[in-house]
């Protein structure tokens, strides 16, 4: 009867330690991005959207080289955006990715338009010459220490 036991917890580890390394396996989704003349193209924003991963997407930026690499995906079916200012956004839908796999993509990027407008308006600033209040300046002869000195004490007062 110990014997039977002991086969028992025997299998069961196996069995959970096949599973732990299937749920561990590592799947990749990598590849190069290119625009339409065949250079590569560093700094597009690589989103991954799935269902199979906790977060719901991952995202990765090319390196200098436009490669990149979405890893530690899980099994699944993914879809994948390529995104960057000045050229047409690319979809991949329907990306199976299997445990322990690496999935190749090569996407091509072509020319877009951006679609921002900014409007300015300048306005002149609107002088009301009817209305302005005037000033009155005293003539220079009038202008004297004193008569400064009498001015300050009325508005002090």
């Amino acid at each position: 009867m110990n014997l039977a036991k002991s086969a028992k917890y025997v299998f069961a580890s196996f069995t959970l330690l096949l599973l732990a390394s299937i749920a561990s396996a590592e799947s990749r989704i990598e590849g190069v991005v290119k625009d339409s003349s065949g250079a590569v193209m560093a700094g597009v924003q690589v989103e991954a959207f799935s269902s199979a991963l906790i977060e719901k997407s991952r995202t990765v930026t090319t390196d200098g080289s436009g490669r990149f690499t979405l890893v530690d995906l899980r099994p699944g079916s993914y879809t994948v955006t390529f995104t960057m200012p000045g050229f047409k956004t690319q979809k991949r839908d329907g990306v199976d990715v299997s445990a322990d796999t690496s999935v190749p993509l090569y996407i091509e990027m072509g020319l877009g338009s951006v679609g921002e407008t900014v409007e300015v308006q300048a306005l002149a600033p609107v002088v009301d010459v009817e209305n302005a209040p005037t000033t009155r300046s005293s003539p220079a002869k009038y202008r004297t220490p004193f008569r400064f000195r009498a001015i300050c004490k009325r508005w002090a007062a």
